[in-house]
């Protein structure tokens, strides 16, 4: 294994480096929007941003994207504000109408809030396909860390109840087992930005278990899609994990499960790596990871026809 603590600090440095904002000329090419949408039943509206390419294209690809922050509001590294240099840019090079809904956050709206949110907007915007320019038979879920979890517990529900079809769910570095008993959650108990404290307290915001309260059999695999026991008929899948994260191995663990269930399944695990958005060992790694997440989607929304 890498030395942790230079990994560390280098990732510490990329972390303050990160662009606060998109680039201008990104920025140029695509149009944004902040509107609500019709939220669950009984309960209030989503605000979504919606990201659109412009130019000749539609009907576009969609992706919706989840953003993280360990399901809790002051969760590290969330809210869609921190997401959304990384979504310009997924919108104008990836060539895709993007839909950031704005979920409820624990733990003053525990689950099944925020997913129910990002189910409601992903039945609105297919909906509304032809109004928003989409093409209904590609659209992509997908999400980072919390966002990640969401995004594959969406996919599950989407099954279930029979909602939209899906192309593709795009998994990065996802949240997924409130069990906390792999082997890296239990190692990596000080890591930068994510560690076993962070995600025990994530987990308890967003089940809303009392503070000594043990996981049980009951939770939800909506809610922890790595406590599902079929995973079917889910729609290609891409798993993303870091290597000194503690939520390494329940990624590399779902992958698996999704492809002994006979889900196609890409998996990369990026050595010298910490949790958040492109933090790796080098500048190379970083860049590579964000390539990569690019060229996955690009596929995924713009097959070729044969």
């Amino acid at each position: 294994m890498e030395d942790a603590g230079a990994v560390r600090a280098a990732s510490g440095r990329l972390l303050l480096e990160r662009p606060a904002d998109a680039d201008a000329d990104v920025l140029a090419g695509i149009e944004i929007e902040d509107r609500v949408v019709p939220g669950p039943p009984g309960a209030p509206d989503v605000a979504v941003r919606i990201y659109r390419p412009k130019g000749p294209g539609a009907p576009w690809p969609a992706l919706l994207w989840i953003n993280g922050g360990g399901f809790a509001r002051g969760g590290a590294g969330g809210g869609i504000e921190t997401a959304h240099p990384d979504v310009v840019r997924i919108c104008a090079r990836a060539g895709a109408v993007v839909v950031a809904p704005k979920y409820r956050l624990a733990p003053q709206n525990p689950f099944p809030a925020g997913l129910e949110d990002c189910y409601a907007t992903l039945l609105w915007l297919v909906d509304q396909a032809d109004v928003l320019g989409i093409d209904r038979d590609r659209v992509v879920v997908g999400g980072a860390s919390a966002g990640g979890g969401l995004a594959a517990g969406l996919a599950l529900l989407a099954r279930d109840r029979g909602g939209p079809s899906l192309r593709y769910q795009l998994l990065v570095i996802p949240e997924l087992d409130d069990r906390l008993d792999t082997p890296s959650m239990i190692e990596f108990i000080d890591a930068p930005l994510w560690n076993r404290p962070d995600a025990m307290l994530s987990w308890r915001h967003y089940l809303g278990r009392s503070g000594d309260a043990a996981p049980g059999d009951d939770v939800s695999p909506y809610a922890a899609p790595a406590r599902a026991t079929d995973l079917t008929g889910l729609p290609p899948a891409y798993v993303s994990t870091a290597e000194f994260d503690p939520l390494r191995d329940e990624g590399i663990e779902y992958a698996l499960a999704l492809l002994r269930a006979g889900v196609s399944v890409e998996l990369h695990q990026f050595p010298g790596t910490f949790h958040g958005p492109n933090l790796g060992r080098t500048e190379a790694v970083s860049r590579r990871q964000e390539r990569e997440i690019l060229d996955v989607l690009r596929r995924a929304l713009h097959p070729v026809r044969v």
